[in-house]
């Protein structure tokens, strides 16, 4: 029997044919996409190309089965490519260590793959594929897990929903003023620690951080103030870090000044238990028989001195990393910065450390480094059940497309649940106000050496798709009727780089047809044309739908035809005659009573003027 006899029983000889020629890209090979490149192997698609940046880290074991305690440190794509590629042979593997927002993954690199799967674990990365498979028009696969939910979402352009049609959730941010002065939960310790310590002292200004809600409001304006002022202090001990005494001086300026400060402001601790300050020799003299291996300890709680002995430990190796970086900096270039990074000890340690020194000094539990592993890297704890339920639900969908038999596909949600751990929808339209999908997409290939912007407006946009009056603009505005500066310019002097994506918009609003929807163009450098910008394919670009209050102002505007009921059956009171008869108009269809016909307006009970001619006998209602 062949290799390939099941799966062609399970699917059917002609799925299955499809299934061998295909050529799809798995991005991500973490815990659902070790599932999904399992499940795509076995399944026998013939060419699977899989694309991760990320490398094996210890904590990948429990779930991601394609990797051992041999492959850690190692690229998840190329191990993955190993591994799986011994349980069907016949399959050809492509394994690609980078980030699949790298240049060289442009739209028409998307165009050479019949299927997409997304197996990705962060937003921005799916909302970046979600757009090129549109913008290519390649059907997608979306899914992700979070613990026992799992959901799988096929999308295709113009047909079903995109990943952006319904709003996501947005990322926690927690009020400057709990942060900084008024903490009561261990959380709000470790985001103290991770963004805003270690990004003043280690990284970047903590403006840049999303968890600091950092809205000017009366609670937070005044220590947003503090902030920036202890900031700059921080900023002063960040010069000196070539000093045997950083440690210290950073411990001294947040654990003992900054809590004097609070300390200060009297009112505040009426209702509260007031901080309790650090000080720094006695703390570090009980530390002083403790070394780094205290960090190792990842699953029990610190004691207050070992707690300091990790910090400064973790200062020390941090300063060294940075000073090393400083010496291999060339001239010119922007000073080093280090990022947190939960899978580095060195910022794990200094933040966990940082964390419970803090909550020790305002009376929170303290937590074991595993448990701030988890708070500070926002992981919800994986489920491998549920990733492999969720790549499954991922390929039976994937047949639909194969199939062209999209309109039976299913959104599936999968939950714990003890009636029914499987859930789906059929898959909804897009929505014609999603910024992804409800706008036209097209994709130019140009020399953007030698191709200038006013051949775009003119020979692609007016001149292939007739617009009169219109706009373009990337992240800033390029061009409209009253900002001609740029049309000479050349594409690439304008900021356009191997693939720049520029909207399109119908300023044209005479006459009685609505501007059509914004057009974004993906346009994709190519050095070898002959012609500067090659006339695109002609793709369709719908009109606006026209605003609740545009539809109501034409509703005012239209005949008003009353309904009645006579004897079971609906009609409508015709405008009176010249003898001022109004005869009924029996009305088919499934109208409800007090509804008019399509286009015409709502009304019950209009008063009408003059006799009601009745042809047959029964009575006639009217409210």
């Amino acid at each position: 029997m062949g290799r390939d006899t099941r799966p062609k029983q399970a699917v059917g000889g002609s799925l299955f044919t499809r299934i061998k020629e295909s050529r799809v890209l798995l991005i991500g090979a973490g815990g659902v996409g070790c599932e999904l490149l399992k499940n795509l192997v076995l399944t026998g698609f013939g060419e699977i190309h899989l694309v991760d940046l990320d490398t094996i880290d210890l904590s990948n074991l429990n779930r991601q089965f394609l990797f051992g305690m041999q492959h850690i440190k190692k690229s998840k794509a190329i191990v993955a490519k190993e591994t799986a590629g011994k349980f069907n042979p016949n399959v050809k593997i492509e394994a690609i260590h980078a980030n699949i927002k790298d240049p060289q993954f442009n739209i028409k690199w998307f165009k050479r793959f019949n299927l997409v799967f997304n197996a990705l674990d962060n937003v921005d990365a799916r909302r970046h594929v979600n757009r090129m498979c549109l913008t290519a028009n390649v059907p997608l696969i979306e899914s992700g897990t979070t613990g026992y939910h799992g959901q799988v979402q096929p999308i295709k352009q113009g047909v079903t929903e995109c990943y952006d049609c319904n709003e996501k959730p947005v990322a926690k941010s927690f009020p400057v003023c709990t942060i900084r002065s008024t903490p009561s939960q261990p959380i709000h310790c470790i985001v103290w620690a991770k963004s805003y310590l270690f990004a003043e002292v280690f990284g970047t200004s903590e403006e840049s951080t999303p968890e600091l809600d950092q809205s000017e409001d009366s609670e937070n304006a005044q220590e947003i103030s503090n902030l920036k002022r202890e900031a700059e202090e921080l900023k002063n001990i960040r010069e000196k870090m070539e000093s045997p005494d950083f440690a210290a001086s950073i411990f001294d300026k947040v654990f003992k000044r900054d809590i004097e400060r609070l300390l200060s402001m009297e009112d505040m601790w009426i209702t509260r238990t007031p901080p309790k300050l650090l000080d720094h020799a006695k703390i570090a003299e009980e530390a002083s028989g403790l070394g780094p291996e205290v960090a190792a300890n990842d699953q029990q709680k610190w004691s207050l001195a070992e707690n300091y002995a990790v910090f400064a430990d973790s200062v020390k190796r941090l300063a060294a990393r940075v000073l090393e970086l400083k010496t291999s900096a060339k001239e010119g270039e922007a000073p080093p910065i280090l990022s947190f990074d939960k899978d580095d000890e060195d910022t794990l340690d200094f933040v966990a450390a940082g964390a419970n020194l803090r909550s020790y000094i305002f009376g929170i539990e303290l937590r074991t480094k595993f448990d701030i592993k988890q708070m500070a890297g926002n992981i919800i704890p994986a489920i491998a059940t549920t990733n492999a339920i969720t790549a499954g639900m991922c390929v039976l969908q994937a047949f639909k497309f194969l199939k062209d038999d999209v309109k039976s596909g299913r959104m599936v949600f999968i939950a714990k649940s003890d009636i029914k751990a499987l859930n789906g929808t059929l898959l909804d339209v897009p929505n014609p106000n999603c910024p992804t999908c409800g706008v036209a997409r097209l994709a130019v290939e140009a020399n953007i050496n030698r191709a200038t912007l006013g051949e775009l407006v003119e020979k692609v946009v007016r001149g292939r798709f007739g617009y009169g009056d219109l706009s373009i603009l990337t992240s800033e505005m390029l061009y409209d009727p009253d900002f001609e500066d740029n049309l000479e310019k050349p594409l690439k002097e304008l900021g356009f780089g191997e693939e720049t994506f520029v909207t399109v918009i119908d300023d044209d609003e005479s006459g009685d047809v609505q501007p059509r929807v914004n057009l974004v163009i993906a346009v994709t450098h190519n050095e070898a044309l002959d012609e500067s910008i090659p006339l695109p394919e002609k793709v369709e670009i719908p009109r606006k739908l026209k605003t609740e209050q545009e539809v109501s102002e034409e509703d005012d505007d239209e005949e008003l035809i009353p309904i009645i009921l006579d004897n079971g059956v609906k009609h409508a009171l015709e405008n009176p005659d010249e003898n001022g008869v109004v005869k009924k108009r029996k009305l088919d269809g499934d109208l409800a009573v007090g509804e008019s016909r399509p286009s015409k307006k709502q009304l019950v009970g209009r008063p009408v003027d003059g006799p009601i001619d009745v042809d047959d006998d029964g009575s006639i209602m009217i409210d």
